[in-house]
């Protein structure tokens, strides 16, 4: 009877071994919509998984949704595009070593007749006085994303509180966002590299954009991207090193000439990679 009890033992305790080995190769990354939407997940994820044998559930959601989750344990790691609200977390202890991964831009996109005369506006906050004067239709994440708080502070920079029948809240990510705006010939925000997956009809979503590019290149439209790890103190699920080790991936050579790469059939990189870089160096010549 002895015996039988220590096996059964031996076999549970075998088997929580076991689970907990798996557990630590599953990496949960939250991340902005925008990394899943443009295709460039499905480049560097599986990369990711070769190298390491790590398994990666990935969550897209809005940025702020994604800090969120890792703050509360529910992620390993992050790779977000808000720089003021990521800082806030990690001066919170929330969050650790932020490190930049890569850049890309901003774009105001619209229709083609351009009714608000948004092209001849010299900032992003003026093409947007230029939509809300003309009251035609806008499209806004509405969901404290990355772009979502770029729009705010374009809209504070303007001088404006958006509201009217014109203004439209998606609640939605990005390529559905844009697919929102398509539908109804509307004004939107939206990362470049996004716009350029979904106007070529290469993104998983598999949808054309017909809007254009009205508004590009003011200082105040770039889009940059950061890695953070998860402080392990914010749960006990949380696999650090599995989250630490998909961070150093993001920042190695090898993987910032795979995003250098990524897009080129564009005829430009959808995202340009700064790892090691100041933050205030990115977008100048």
């Amino acid at each position: 009877m002895q015996a039988l009890i220590l096996f059964l033992i031996s076999l549970w305790s075998l088997n929580i071994v076991e689970a907990a080995e798996v557990t630590q190769k599953n990496v949960i990354l939250s991340t902005t919509t925008s990394t899943q939407d443009s295709g460039l997940l499905g480049v560097l994820v599986p990369l990711f998984e070769k190298q390491t044998g790590y398994s990666v559930k990935t969550v897209p959601v809005g940025t702020g949704q994604a800090l969120a989750l890792a703050a509360k344990g529910d992620a390993d790691v992050a790779l977000v595009h808000a720089p003021s609200l990521e800082k806030q977390y990690v001066a919170e202890g929330k969050l650790l070593n932020r490190r930049l991964v890569m850049y890309n831009d901003f774009v105001i996109i619209g229709p083609k007749e351009d009714p608000a005369k948004v092209r001849s506006s010299k900032s992003a906050s003026g093409a947007l006085k230029a939509i809300e004067q003309a009251k035609v239709s806008f499209v806004s994440r509405s969901d404290n994303s990355g772009t979502h708080n770029l729009e705010k502070s374009l809209w504070k920079a303007a001088g404006i509180e958006p509201k009217g029948s014109w203004y439209m809240e998606a609640r939605q990510g990005m390529g559905a966002t844009l697919g929102f705006a398509n539908e109804r010939n509307a004004y939107t925000i939206t990362d470049r590299g996004t716009y350029l997956a979904l106007r070529n009809g290469v993104s998983p979503l598999r949808n054309r954009v017909r809007l254009r590019i009205l508004i590009e290149g003011d200082r105040a439209l770039l889009n940059i991207y950061s890695v953070v790890e998860v402080n392990p103190a914010n749960g006990p699920r949380i696999n650090s090193v599995g989250g630490k080790a998909f961070a150093d991936f993001m920042v190695a050579p090898e993987t910032q000439n795979v995003i250098r790469k990524f897009g080129k059939k564009f005829g430009q990189s959808l995202f340009i990679p700064v790892a090691g870089k100041k933050e205030d160096d990115l977008g100048t010549k």
